[in-house]
């Protein structure tokens, strides 16, 4: 039996308009983290995220329900990135690790938008109901938690000290950071995020290197 034409004909403009759908969610996204990073979230309104990309209001929460389900969208949509991007440093252990954070440091160099957004966004997140509060506190536990596991595995196979505090380290590497991407935003000709950032990790670990013998 061959297939009613005008259910093949009804198929085809499904898959034509659901391409479009994210198409356009995906160009919103993309609009809104502009205008979030030079703007800031409570600055941005949908009225001008719509008017650049070139509908309105009412059409962003058509594919959004409203403001703060736009910004939760775009948080979603960087952490897919950062997942796919953290498999380059799968399965490194130890101070290998560490090291693998100055390759962050560089990457990020090299994408301002993204890293503009992401310290506006976390220097708004600690006032009062911010919708990006809590996404931002759960991103901070979990970059701790992946650098003291790091620090524990080179201090358990004797790369650092058996009483290197690596807690407070981990915290320090995480702040020195983010911010460096505060210094370079304002100053991407003077500020070296890579070269600091490798020069702040070997001086942590040469200070909780194991005496020498």
């Amino acid at each position: 039996m061959g297939i009613d034409p005008d259910v093949a004909a009804s198929a085809r403009a499904d898959g034509v308009q659901k391409q479009r759908t994210r198409r356009r969610r995906q160009e919103i996204l993309e609009v809104a983290s502009q205008t979030f990073a030079t703007r800031g979230f409570y600055n941005a309104s949908l009225a001008e995220i719509a008017d650049e990309v070139g509908i309105s209001a009412a059409g962003i929460l058509h594919h959004f329900k409203s403001k703060d389900q736009l910004l939760t969208e775009l948080l979603h949509h960087r952490d897919m990135a950062d997942i796919e991007e953290a498999g380059h440093g799968h399965g490194l252990r130890g101070l290998e690790f560490l090291h693998h954070l100055v390759d962050t440091a560089a990457r990020n160099a090299t994408r301002p938008g993204i890293t503009q957004l992401y310290t506006v966004l976390s220097a708004e997140s600690v006032t009062t109901d911010h919708p990006a509060q809590e996404w931002f506190r759960a991103r901070y536990d979990g970059l701790r938690a992946m650098v003291t596991e790091a620090l524990a595995d080179a201090r358990d196979i004797g790369e650092l000290r058996d009483d290197a505090d690596i807690a407070e380290t981990a915290t320090a590497i995480i702040a020195v950071m983010d911010g460096l991407q505060i210094q370079w935003l304002l100053a991407p000709g003077t500020v070296d995020m890579e070269a600091v950032t490798r020069r702040t990790i070997d001086a942590l670990i040469a200070a909780l290197a194991p005496d020498e013998d």
